[in-house]
């Protein structure tokens, strides 16, 4: 349940007895979700829901240990002119990623702006297809992997120059002769290049694959909604994803469009029959009646079990107030008013805006001191207190012998997510 949960206390006190009541681009959806686990409260994280293609798809173990997921789209790159043995970098195969961290801004469905995603592209693959089989590029009747092999300088592309890195599924021919699939780990940003010992007429990429890793924002300091936000990467000679000045990509942009999901609980719970609750002296009436005396102070706490993953606050509204920021309780027959504290105290893992702990925080109408409380895990239906109390300078007042009185008054109390 999120929103405003609003709990109704009425008090009556009989006498000195107080109860109280209570352009041309690749589009890619990537997607992520938050919904608390009761198994696992403190995980406190997304989970990427985005379906994965690519190397990913084929490798789900090697991508699990590096955190990362992958996509597979149809763009494919072309050379524009032959490659030329023993070329220079740009003039041959040549992997530039955006490796480096990338802010994402991302609002929700009202236009209020969430807290920043980051991305950063962490490998990238394709399979490579030559303009004639390699045994007649090299000269020589090798078997395929050989013959690819020797077209290299840095022999099999399961073997990443650097600084990219290997992938455990290294390097693979797709079709026999002509084609090599590969896919390289970008640990950072720099060039990744290898170069061609023999002409190649003609050459492309198929299929370019990527892989990417996520940092997304604490779900527990968002409101619940669903938030979206777009990256845009170039790609080109120069661009974020620059492959050499000799392949022409089929597509100018990959374009990816977040989705993030965040689901909260909040719930709040009193016990049966806590809205009526009796505000006491200590130890009882019948102590106090027995030994002759006035009580000096009237009270009583009231426990209420709490759900929440989202931030929230509280206020309350009165019936009767003599301040207009504070509760009171009305004796009619005289009139009287007295003042009415009331105060919360909130369970372990729930602190207020700068950090610290809610013990005995003291509410009132204009909700000021209990504006934002946060959750630092899911909080699953744990304790916390109301404390109602007169305050004890106004106690005796309250009570004339041999004239009873009934004080009474409704409270309010707000627990609100829309914050």
């Amino acid at each position: 349940m999120i929103g405003k949960l609003m709990i109704n206390l009425n008090a009556i006190a009989l006498m000195g007895m107080l109860l109280t009541t209570s352009a041309l681009a690749e589009v890619v959806q990537i997607t992520a979700k938050f919904a608390p686990d009761p198994s696992r409260p403190y995980v406190n994280e997304f989970e990427n829901t985005t379906i994965s293609s690519g190397f990913c798809a084929a490798n789900p173990n090697s991508c699990k240990m590096w955190n990362m997921f992958s996509i597979g789209t149809r763009i494919n790159f072309n050379s524009i002119t032959p490659i030329r043995a023993l070329h220079t970098e740009r003039q041959g195969p040549m992997f530039s990623a955006p490796a480096a961290w990338k802010d994402v801004a991302i609002q929700d469905s009202t236009g209020r702006d969430g807290p920043n995603v980051q991305i950063r592209i962490s490998g990238v693959g394709a399979i490579y297809q030559l303009s004639d089989r390699a045994q007649v590029l090299i000269g020589e009747e090798l078997d395929s992997y050989s013959a690819h092999k020797k077209l290299w300088s840095g022999g099999d592309w399961g073997i990443s120059p650097r600084p990219c890195l290997n992938s455990p599924g290294g390097g693979t021919v797709s079709d026999l002769d002509k084609q090599y699939g590969f896919f390289w780990f970008t640990p950072r940003v720099g060039v990744c290049a290898t170069q061609a010992q023999y002409d190649i007429p003609g050459f492309s990429y198929i299929d370019l694959d990527f892989a990417y890793e996520l940092k997304t924002p604490n779900p527990l300091k968002m409101v619940p909604g669903i938030y979206t936000g777009r990256a845009i990467y170039t790609i080109g000679p120069g661009l974020d994803f620059d492959m050499g000045d000799t392949m022409q990509p089929t597509d100018s942009t990959i374009q990816l469009d977040f989705t993030l999901t965040v689901d909260h609980v909040f719930n709040v719970e009193i016990p049966p029959g806590g809205n009526k609750v009796a505000l006491l002296p200590e130890g009882g009436w019948q102590a106090w009646l027995n030994q002759g005396r006035r009580p000096v102070r009237l009270f009583r706490d009231q426990t209420f079990n709490i759900w929440t993953s989202t931030p929230f606050k509280m206020s309350m509204e009165c019936q009767y107030s003599q301040d207009g920021n504070t509760c009171s309780l009305r004796e009619p027959v005289s009139g009287h008013v007295v003042p009415l504290n009331v105060n919360v105290s909130l369970p372990h893992g729930l602190t207020d805006a700068g950090g610290q702990s809610v013990n005995r925080r003291q509410l009132l109408r204009d909700g000021s001191g209990t504006e934002l409380f946060q959750p630092g895990f899911y909080v699953d239906r744990k304790p916390g207190t109301l404390h109602f109390e007169i305050p004890p300078g106004e106690v005796a007042e309250m009570i004339r012998p041999g004239q009873p009185r009934q004080y009474s008054g409704n409270v309010t109390v707000i627990w609100d997510s829309d914050i």
